[in-house]
C-alpha cells in the first residue's frame, strides 16, 4: 500500500469553553473516531479517553497542558484507549483494566482484528464498513502492517461514587453499564456536565457486543433520566443537551422494552 494517503496533520481540535477541549483523529473511520476530552483544571488536567494511538496525544496536547495530567478511560474499547500508555496516572474501572493491560488491536485491518461476527453485527447495528481499513490515511512515517497499541503499565481502578478533583472542579465517577460491564461517565455536579463515553452518544448504541448487556443499558438509561444535565460530551459524535438525552434514552427505552 505505498500509495496510502499521508497525513500532515492527525489530530484536530475543537474549543468548547474557557477548560473544555474536544480532539479527534479526522482520518479515523466514524465507527472508531472517538471523542477524545482535554479539561484543565486548577491543579490537574484531565484526558477522557484516548483514541487509537497512532500518533502521540501527549506531544498533541502539549501546548494546553502545564500540569499533571490524570487520564481516564471510560471503557476499554479500542478506540478509547489507544492513548493511554502516555500518561503516568491512568484510571479505569476494574472490570475494563485488563483491557488497558493489555490492547488487543494489532491491526488496521477490522475483519483482522475483530472476525467476521463482529463486524457483521457492527453493520447490522447501523454501522456499514466499506473501509477496508480503520483509517483512510496515514501519519507520515507509519506503515500499515506496523501498528498495534501499546498496553499501559499501571492501572488506578475508580468505581462508583469515586472522586476525580481537578481543585477547582470535581467529577464523580458515575457505573454505567450496558454498552460494556465497566462503562463509566464522569458527572460534574457544578456545571450539569457529563462526559458520558459510550454510555450515551447521538448515534446508533452498540448494545448486542459479547459483553453488552440490555438490561444494564436500560437501568443506565434510567439513570441518565434522572440526572439533571446541561451538556453531554459523549464518546462519539456532537454533544447535546438535557432535552436530547431524554429523546436519546426514551427512544431507546421504548424499543428495548416492547
Amino acid at each position: 500500500m505505498s500509495a496510502f494517503p499521508i497525513a500532515d496533520r492527525w489530530f484536530e481540535r475543537s474549543t468548547i469553553d474557557e477548560s473544555v477541549t474536544l480532539l479527534w483523529e479526522p482520518y479515523v473511520i466514524p465507527l472508531m473516531r472517538c471523542n477524545i476530552w482535554h479539561v484543565s483544571g486548577r491543579d490537574r488536567d484531565l484526558v477522557v479517553d484516548t483514541g487509537m494511538g497512532l500518533m502521540s496525544l501527549s506531544d498533541e496536547l502539549a501546548d494546553l497542558v502545564d500540569k499533571d495530567v490524570t487520564a481516564v478511560a471510560t471503557h476499554g474499547h479500542d478506540d478509547h484507549i489507544g492513548g493511554h500508555h502516555e500518561f503516568d496516572t491512568v484510571l479505569v474501572h476494574s472490570t475494563e483494566a485488563p483491557l488497558l493491560l493489555a490492547p488487543p488491536i494489532t491491526s488496521l485491518v477490522p475483519r483482522e482484528a475483530w472476525g467476521d461476527d463482529v463486524i457483521d453485527s457492527l453493520e447490522a447495528a447501523g454501522y456499514p464498513m466499506p473501509d477496508p481499513y480503520f483509517v483512510t490515511a496515514l501519519p507520515a512515517g507509519m506503515a500499515l502492517d506496523s501498528f498495534h497499541q501499546e498496553p499501559v503499565a499501571h492501572v488506578w481502578h475508580i468505581e462508583e461514587g469515586d472522586e476525580i478533583d481537578l481543585g477547582d472542579r470535581c467529577l464523580q465517577v458515575l457505573h454505567l453499564p450496558g454498552h460494556s460491564p465497566g462503562s463509566i461517565g464522569l458527572w460534574d455536579e457544578r456545571s450539569g456536565t457529563l462526559f458520558s463515553g459510550d454510555a450515551i452518544y447521538d448515534g446508533p448504541l452498540l448494545d448486542e457486543l459479547p459483553e453488552s448487556s440490555i438490561d444494564d443499558y436500560c437501568a443506565t438509561m434510567d439513570r441518565l433520566l434522572s440526572l439533571p444535565v446541561s451538556v453531554v460530551h459523549a464518546g462519539h459524535d456532537p454533544s447535546f443537551g438535557r432535552d436530547r438525552l431524554r429523546e436519546l434514552a426514551t427512544a431507546y427505552l421504548r424499543r428495548r422494552r416492547k
